[in-house]
């Protein structure tokens, strides 16, 4: 056997492999990535102890005449950016602007009651990327066949203030005010 095969070999055989999922080692795993990453990044090692430290849940919910459930956005925010996780109209309200009334309300929220400087989302090609775009979102990453057949993008959006210039980084980080 050649020597590296014969180290890996040894390797391989020093551990042993489990598919399991397992919620008490994730939560160890993502500790300890935690961990390493905030030793290793400046930004992350400020924003400890600060609020941005902590994903906030941001909703935002619209209801029609009838009380019924007519949209909603969840997201949330971390790190002086707003993550929109989920945007949907009711298709007997879509095309009436609430979608971008959804939108806008959780950006005006995220920047004003917690001082995000950007948005970011995923979309699939069938869902809403033009309806981003149109909405001042730029298309950042494009990763075709995720699921097959279907592209996703990931698209981000500056948050500006009313009344003066974006920052450069949130107030107690490197680059802050």
């Amino acid at each position: 056997m050649q020597n590296w095969l014969a180290r890996a070999f040894m390797v391989c055989r020093m551990f042993r492999m489990e598919t399991e999922v397992d919620k008490e080692r994730r939560d160890l795993l993502r500790s300890r990535l935690l961990e390493a990453n905030t030793a290793a990044s400046p930004v992350l090692r400020a924003l400890r102890g600060t609020p941005g430290e902590r994903e906030v849940p941001l909703h935002v919910w619209a209801f029609d005449a009838a009380g019924d459930l007519a949209g909603g956005l969840v997201g949330y925010t971390w790190a002086s950016w707003l993550h929109v996780a989920y945007l949907w109209v009711d298709e007997r309200h879509r095309g009436t602007g609430l979608g971008t009334r959804l939108l806008a309300q959780a950006e005006r929220v995220a920047r004003e009651e917690r001082g995000c400087l950007a948005a970011r989302l995923e979309t699939w090609d069938f869902q809403a990327p033009d309806f981003y775009r149109k909405q001042g979102y730029e298309v950042v990453c494009v990763i075709p066949d995720y699921p097959p057949g279907i592209t996703e993008y990931t698209l981000t959006k500056k948050l500006s203030r009313a009344g003066g210039p974006l920052p450069t980084a949130p107030p107690g980080t490197p680059g802050g005010p």
